[in-house]
């Protein structure tokens, strides 16, 4: 029987890490902390839909986790292997999903604004995850 595949490849004991088609590269290397804050910012998010009591919530969390995703990949390859990235099947941002992601925004924007709270989160446990979301997706933005 033929042994797993262990998620301890011992490959980045020297400090270095391999980008999506294998290009070794410095695990502080600026894609590499990209990758990381984008999981991070995914995982942030799995945690305020697992918390969220509301379908809908629920839904447009899994489709914002299955852009980062996506996001993570193009992220991840190396400048040299663009074109195949390109060709291949992995998912992709593209005007779809930013067409998506604005139409997003302008919903919430045309919500009325509660400014008084937001500073301090933890209403419920719900909102103090989003919270934590929010949080996520500022260090990443930077």
């Amino acid at each position: 029987m033929k042994p797993a595949r262990s998620i301890a490849t011992r490959t980045g004991d020297d400090g270095n890490t391999s980008l999506l088609y294998g290009q070794r590269v410095p695990k502080d290397h600026p894609q590499i902390e990209a990758v990381g804050a984008f999981d991070e910012l995914n995982a942030a998010i799995g945690l305020a839909k697992a918390a969220s009591t509301d379908a809908k919530q629920k839904a447009d969390l899994e489709l914002i986790q299955k852009d980062l995703v996506a996001l993570m990949g193009e992220l991840a390859c190396a400048e040299a292997d663009a074109g195949r990235y390109a060709e291949s099947k992995f998912q992709k941002i593209g005007e779809p999903e930013l067409a998506r992601v604005d139409a997003a925004v302008a919903a919430l924007e045309a919500r009325p604004v509660r400014l008084e709270g937001w500073a301090t989160p933890g209403a419920n446990m719900a909102a103090a995850t989003l919270g934590l979301a929010r949080t996520a997706g500022r260090r990443a933005e930077r």
